[in-house]
């Protein structure tokens, strides 16, 4: 049986990260593409576009653990992120901040709730897109902090 403390503990040390991170961006930083012609989003949109993440994962979330079907592709993703991107341009570190706080603590509460017969359904996929929640932070964090340097 899965350890739900460890799991959300694991998306709110994660998401803590990523605010130690934001506090330790100056401005142009902040306001600063570092991923390059590929990647054209800002380190604001970028942590922004975490804390929408969290809220589509609490969808998938929701609707596995009420039985519902959920289709997940990278396709179904990839829009979701380009949207979030057309959606916010310059987030202000603030929002951005309470974006993720609102969103992790909403995504954190929810599964928090589920029983171990909900949290066990969906093929895995419930606990899957909490350890997902937890890395999806991290990595943003280590990508940015190496662009940065």
């Amino acid at each position: 049986m899965t350890d739900v403390v460890n799991l959300t503990g694991d998306v709110a040390r994660a998401r803590a990260r990523l605010v130690e991170f934001v506090d330790g961006c100056t401005a142009e930083q902040w306001a600063s593409s570092p991923l390059g012609d590929g990647v054209p989003r800002s380190v604001g949109v970028i942590v922004d576009h975490v804390a929408d993440a969290y809220e589509y994962l609490a969808t998938w979330v929701g609707e596995l653990a009420r039985g519902d079907a959920v289709e997940v592709s990278s396709e179904i993703i990839d829009d979701l992120n380009a949207r979030h991107a057309q959606g916010i341009s310059a987030p202000t570190r603030p929002d951005a901040v309470d974006h993720l706080q609102r969103s992790g603590d909403a995504f954190i509460a929810l599964v928090e709730s589920l029983s171990p017969v909900q949290l066990s359904g969906g093929d895995g996929r419930i606990v899957r897109f909490a350890q997902i929640a937890a890395r999806h932070a991290d990595s943003h964090v280590a990508e940015l902090d190496a662009a940065l340097r």
